[in-house]
């Protein structure tokens, strides 16, 4: 059984050249996700790897100017959901190009309400409120625990967070059986029919102990109820006991229900990742060990003059626009505090235009998750675009906008693949993927930094299939084709743009 093998990975360079160690990096991804049931997990488990490699952590409400020195790895958080990391080539100046990798880390999901305290016929019941656009269907009748951040008092009066992860069954949205309803397609009312049931009351009235309240109980005053009035008091007990806290000590939380089967490796030669949150937990892993080995080395950065950074964000599925989401003033600040860094040889250089010089030779690859074919529904693909698992990361193109890519990131990004390959002795392909005419497209964060920024951006992701369904499907192998091209990305960005001229 592996322990959390992501955090013993190799920190350093790996070259990967048989099917069999290609399998290794999916194995690596596999440990992570299953760490990391909320976005809360997910930049926690980000925050272990580079910490472990080395990685600095730095504050937003930090001066840098001290602190960040070319040749130096950082990393800092928005939120706890949100991770922005960056390593500074010691040839650095303000002004010069950023290399960028930007993921989310949300999935749709299932929330724990306000007040979620329901019951009916005789059961416990616990109410939720859908994230983003997922398939609910997919989430009847599976095993589900729950996973969050609780605000907790501690013993000095100060407020502080923990992470909690109840990874064992205690919720389940079951479906009505056959026989009362006998409908062709699978149908049912979100506020009504998808309340999981956690108990039988019988059972909670049989109990000899009764949790602990604080509610408005004595001469306190409380605003809102206590959180065991909003909730049930053995689902408040349950959360307490993992955060290693009294019940009354609990303020707030926030809860996201996960299903509680491993990800693991699929199909007759494991060719498969049967996994949650595929979409985009897999771009996210990607991204931060490319980010990793890219200056694994020390003298990885002895000749860059770029910075190499990764956007890890939060809110992607229900469109960015919140304080720690794409399409807020996150990445705009990093970087206009990056730009004006002053490099190791003086700090009497000119800064006064250095962000809009920045941003005008920097580079964003938008990394989320593509379609595989669905061989069951091929009609649904135009002809000539038809994305294969383990063929390779897909580059997304719309003629609407609805994706940033052009031509000339296209050019950058197929020099950077071919460098790739030819360093490591090992394929690092390519597919293109477009919608039909007739389909609507989605979209991603690509271009919101785009349109924000000013910056040269692409899209692209890993094919997968089942995307927004409670258990996804993606190749195993591309997630080691995604490390080569996201490390490569890193490693010769600076050298290659310089060769492809377009104003």
């Amino acid at each position: 059984m592996r322990t959390l093998s992501f955090l013993r990975r190799g920190i350093l360079r790996r070259s990967y050249s048989t099917m069999d160690t290609n399998k290794q990096p999916a194995l690596d991804f596999l440990d992570f996700v299953n760490a990391s049931p909320t976005p809360f997990h997910a930049v926690q488990s980000a925050k272990d790897l580079l910490a472990k490699a080395g990685f600095q952590e730095i504050k937003e409400r930090e001066s840098w100017a001290s602190i960040c020195k070319p040749g130096g790895r950082y990393f800092l958080t928005r939120n706890t959901t949100t991770l922005v990391a960056f390593a500074i080539g010691k040839q650095w100046k303000p002004g010069n190009s950023i290399s960028m990798i930007g993921a989310h880390t949300d999935s749709p999901v299932l929330r724990v309400k306000p007040v979620s305290k329901k019951q009916g016929e005789g059961f416990i019941q616990v109410g939720v409120e859908t994230y983003g656009g997922g398939l609910w269907h997919t989430w009847f009748d599976r095993d589900l625990g729950v996973a969050g951040r609780v605000m907790t008092r501690a013993g000095d009066g100060t407020i502080v967070q923990k992470l909690v992860k109840i990874d064992r069954p205690i919720l389940r949205v079951p479906t009505l059986a056959i026989h009362l309803d006998r409908q062709e397609t699978f149908a049912f009312n979100k506020e009504t029919q998808l309340f999981p049931i956690a108990g039988l009351i019988a059972e909670q009235l049989n109990q000899t102990s009764e949790p602990t309240t604080n509610g408005t109980q004595g001469d306190d005053f409380s605003p809102l109820k206590s959180a065991t009035e909003r909730h049930h008091p053995y689902f408040v007990e349950l959360i307490a006991t993992e955060a290693n806290v009294k019940p009354e000590d609990i303020l707030d939380f926030e809860m996201i229900l996960f299903d509680t089967q491993k990800s693991c490796l699929g199909g007759m030669r494991e060719e498969f990742i049967f996994s949650p949150r595929l979409d985009n937990l897999n771009s996210t892993y990607c991204a931060t060990v490319s980010l990793i080995d890219s200056c694994s080395d020390e003298l990885d950065l002895e000749e860059e003059s770029s910075i190499r950074l990764i956007a890890l964000f939060d809110h992607e599925e229900i469109g960015s626009r919140t304080a720690q989401g794409a399409d807020s003033n996150v990445l705009p600040a990093i970087i206009r505090r990056l730009s004006v860094l002053p490099s190791s040889s003086s700090s009497t250089e000119d800064v006064s235009t250095a962000y809009e010089q920045t941003l005008s030779t920097s580079f964003l690859i938008s990394a989320d998750m593509a379609h595989s074919v669905n061989p069951n529904y091929s009609a649904k693909y135009e002809a000539d675009h038809k994305p294969a698992m383990n063929k390779g990361t897909v580059i997304k193109i719309n003629a609407n906008a609805r994706y940033a890519t052009n031509s000339p990131g296209i050019v950058l990004l197929q020099e950077v693949a071919r460098k790739a390959a030819e360093e490591r002795e090992a394929a690092v392909p390519l597919q293109l993927f477009v919608v039909r005419n007739d389909s609507s497209c989605g979209s991603t964060i690509g271009p919101m930094l785009s349109a924000a920024l000013g910056t040269r951006t692409l899209d692209l992701g890993n094919p997968q299939l089942s995307m927004h369904s409670i258990r996804e499907t993606g190749g195993t192998y591309d997630v080691a084709y995604s490390i080569r091209l996201f490390t490569g990305f890193f490693q010769h960005y600076t050298e290659l743009s310089k060769n492809i001229f377009v104003d």
